[in-house]
């Protein structure tokens, strides 16, 4: 049995679920994967499985953010290798966050297997020394348990992401994240769930509204102004949530502007840090936050 913890405006109710031993029951559970059509109307999303509090982008991490529940949508990225292998990793080569050296575009899916990440000294707790997954891992252990952003850092490799996600039945379960407003164009035209993400600069000239027709989720900065912010709210894309996002204080200003999503590297904090004046604030409920 699993207690389901609801926030809202009105206060804190618990609903008691049933599901499988050791996991949170999908508000869907039983009824196929869990899709974008069960976020509540408030989402947190834990960035790179919350990297302020896990090892980012390690299947550790991405499973302890999973099962503590903080969050209703799990960030990874992705970045392809010489073969075409999809794997975790944020940046371009593998010098901050693992062992090894160089560029990641360079390596095989054999070579791969022999990459190992290096625990950021940051993260509180201790964490083994384990490989970075690969994205078809990522798919297998928690597609359509969870809401999935996966962040397709090489835009060459959409079409492989595509048929990684269309092969498990996950096209209403896999946000597919970049900054370039073509490539998510592109991958709506694909069938799949567009993202977009815009830096605090890029958000004082950008025309959100042109976009209303093909992204699912437009991704603004927290710093961003105000006027740019509240644009972007009225843009008519469906889901404006803000990154990254690591106090309550910057949470709150950005739900304070009509954003119904954060992108946080500390989805345990916020998760548990009341929203300062949100009777003023907001006129939705937030919600649901999934805590054992």
């Amino acid at each position: 049995m699993v207690t389901r913890t609801v926030l809202s405006l009105s206060g804190v109710t618990a609903l008691v679920l049933t599901g499988p031993t050791a996991f949170l029951a999908p508000l869907e559970w039983g009824g196929g994967p869990l899709t974008v059509d069960a976020l509540p109307p408030f989402v947190y999303t834990a960035h790179r499985g919350g990297a302020l509090e896990v090892p980012e982008n390690s299947m550790s991490g991405l499973m302890a953010a999973f099962e503590r529940g903080t969050a209703q949508v799990i960030d990874a990225d992705t970045r392809m290798l010489a073969d075409g292998t999809l794997v975790v990793l944020h940046d371009a080569t593998l010098d901050r966050t693992t062992y090894a050296t160089g560029p990641v575009h360079l390596l095989t899916a054999r070579e791969w297997q022999h990459v190992r990440l290096r625990p950021q000294r940051h993260v509180p707790g201790l964490w083994r020394v384990e490989r970075p997954p690969t994205v078809t891992e990522v798919l297998d252990r928690f597609g359509g348990r969870v809401m999935l952003m996966l962040e397709a850092k090489d835009p060459e490799s959409l079409n492989r992401l595509s048929a990684l996600i269309h092969e498990r039945g996950l096209a209403r379960s896999v946000f597919v994240n970049s900054n370039k407003p073509w490539v998510a164009r592109r991958a709506h035209h694909l069938g799949l769930l567009a993202q977009l993400w815009r830096s605090k600069r890029q958000l004082r000239s950008d025309r959100p509204e042109r976009w209303a027709s093909f992204v699912d989720v437009l991704d603004v900065d927290h710093k961003a102004r105000e006027q740019d912010l509240r644009r972007a709210v009225n843009s008519g894309v469906p889901r404006v949530w803000a990154h990254t996002v690591t106090t309550p204080a910057q949470r709150d200003r950005v739900l304070r502007l009509g954003c119904n999503g954060v992108i946080t590297d500390a989805p345990g904090l916020l998760s548990r840090t009341p929203v300062k004046g949100a009777r003023k604030a907001a006129r939705r409920p937030l919600g649901p936050l999934n805590q054992r």
